[in-house]
Parts: structure tokens; C-alpha cells; sequence
């Protein structure tokens, strides 16, 4: 990779530019292009509005003119993409802060739309040489001088797309601000509601309550002292001799109706709060 190529590839956006460019079939012709630009043939590089305007010197002694631009966004299309851009506040910072966001793209393709060109027949190209191919090497000299261009201002992209950074920023603060304002237009009214809804408070009263309780919510748990088996009493069962652990039959069976009735209780207890479903 040459130190040109690396320089331009600094940040993502200009590594696309330059991804469109290698895909292009006419390699040689690029390949001249890239040289023109790297020796400095590109005399100057402008902007008239959305077209970007060049002049490269070639084997003549006049500079050859160069014009290219993409297809420009409606401004529906712009208005719909700056809005889009302001409800992400990633987006809206690193914009706001002259960066390009990662997944920038995202946007411009959730309405259709793409931000780079798909391929270098949707870039409109024109050159003052004599040399009928498109691109010849002077226009391609133009496309590598973008790429450094792209990595030292992003906002160049934009502006090919018909928006300048300027247009953009001003546009994006304006949208955050309005947000801002329809914030703090609907607090106040929130917080004036709440107040309105406070209650004066009783000590005297405070532990009292006497209204009735909701149905749903009352479970009358069984008594822990006193069960029905204590009720009923002894189970009148025959005696019988000493078992080995002492116990009358119905001492026996007392117990067993005790454990039974404890556990039936807790899990009737459970159920009527809903508990385990």
C-alpha cells in the first residue's frame, strides 16, 4: 500500500471511497490517475455547490478543467435524513463534533438512499482533455485527491449529496433545541399536577383505617395454637401392648393426622396468597 493510499485511509468513509475505486474495471487507467495525483498534477480542488470543480495539469502546458458530482437528495429526502439523525444522539454528537458517525449509511438507507455511489458510472464526470475515455487520468487524479479530501472534512460527502456542513449542523441544532424546548414546556405541567394531588396529613388518624379490605387480598390463616385434632380429642382405638417406640395405636395415628393437618394447612395457606402459581 503506498503512503498515499494510507494517508487517505485514515477513516472509514475515505477507505470506502477508495474500495469504489479498486472495484473499477479499467485498473490502468486508475493506476495513471493515482500517479497523476500522487506527483501533484492536481492544481486545486473547489466546490460550486454540490459540484466539485478541478484543475490538473497534464502533458499540455494549460491545466485541463475536471467537474464531478453525485445525484443530489431532494430537500424531502434531506429533511427526512437530518431528522433521523437528531433523534440519535450518537449521531447528532459526533456530527456536531465534525466526525462521521460508524453506521452512518443506516440512515440514508432506511429511506432508499445511499451516501456513497454504488459504482463510478453514478459519479458525473467531465474533463477538458481530448482524451474521450471516462475516466481518463486526469478525472481519475480527481477521485484519489478526494479520498484525502473525505478524510480531512467528512462533511465533504454530504455536500456532493446536495448539503453543506454548514446547512447540516445548522439544521441538526435546530431540531435538538426544539426537542429541548417541548421538554421543558411539558415538565412543568407534569410537576404542577403532581403537587396538586398532595393530601394534608392526620397524626391522629395516620394507624387508622376503616374502610372495608378487598376480598381478594384477605386470607384467613389457620389457627397455630389450637387445631380441630385438639377438638375431637383422643381417637377412641383399642390399646394395645407397648409398641417400641411406647405409644398407644391411637397415640400412633394422632400424630400421623397432626403432621398431615400441618402440612395441609400451609399449603392451603400458600395457595390462597397465590404462591408457586
Amino acid at each position: 500500500m503506498t503512503n498515499y493510499t494510507l494517508q487517505a485511509s485514515r477513516e472509514w468513509w475515505s477507505q470506502r471511497w477508495l474500495e469504489l475505486l479498486d472495484s473499477y474495471r479499467f485498473k490502468k487507467r486508475l493506476e495513471r490517475g493515482r500517479n497523476y495525483a500522487r506527483q501533484g498534477n492536481v492544481l486545486s480542488i473547489e466546490f460550486q455547490g454540490a459540484k466539485v470543480l478541478a484543475r490538473v495539469q497534464g502533458s499540455e502546458s494549460e491545466p485541463y478543467k475536471v467537474s464531478l458530482s453525485l445525484d443530489s437528495f431532494s430537500d424531502e429526502e434531506w429533511g427526512y435524513i437530518v431528522e433521523t439523525m437528531s433523534k440519535k444522539a450518537i449521531f447528532a454528537a459526533k456530527l456536531l463534533a465534525g466526525e462521521m458517525p460508524q453506521n452512518i449509511e443506516e440512515v440514508f438507507t432506511a429511506s432508499g438512499l445511499s451516501l456513497f455511489p454504488f459504482t463510478l458510472s453514478d459519479v458525473h464526470s467531465r474533463c477538458s482533455c481530448p482524451d474521450k475515455a471516462n475516466p481518463c487520468k486526469h478525472i481519475a487524479a480527481v477521485y484519489y485527491q478526494l479520498g484525502d479530501r473525505f478524510s480531512e472534512d467528512p462533511f465533504v460527502l454530504f455536500q456532493l449529496r446536495g448539503r453543506t456542513k454548514e446547512q447540516i449542523i445548522s439544521n441538526l441544532r435546530q431540531l435538538r433545541s426544539a426537542n429541548v424546548e417541548i421538554n421543558e414546556t411539558t415538565t412543568p405541567e407534569v410537576q404542577e399536577s403532581s403537587s396538586q394531588k398532595q393530601y394534608s396529613l392526620n397524626i391522629d388518624s395516620f394507624w387508622q383505617y376503616n374502610e372495608p379490605l378487598e376480598s381478594s387480598l384477605v386470607v384467613i390463616a389457620p389457627s397455630t395454637n389450637e387445631t380441630v385434632l385438639d377438638v375431637l380429642g383422643s381417637i377412641p382405638l383399642a390399646k394395645e401392648e407397648e409398641n417400641l417406640a411406647s405409644l398407644t395405636a391411637a397415640d400412633v395415628v394422632m400424630k400421623y393426622l397432626d403432621t398431615v393437618y400441618k402440612d395441609v394447612s400451609q399449603k392451603a395457606f400458600l395457595a390462597a396468597m397465590n404462591v408457586g402459581g
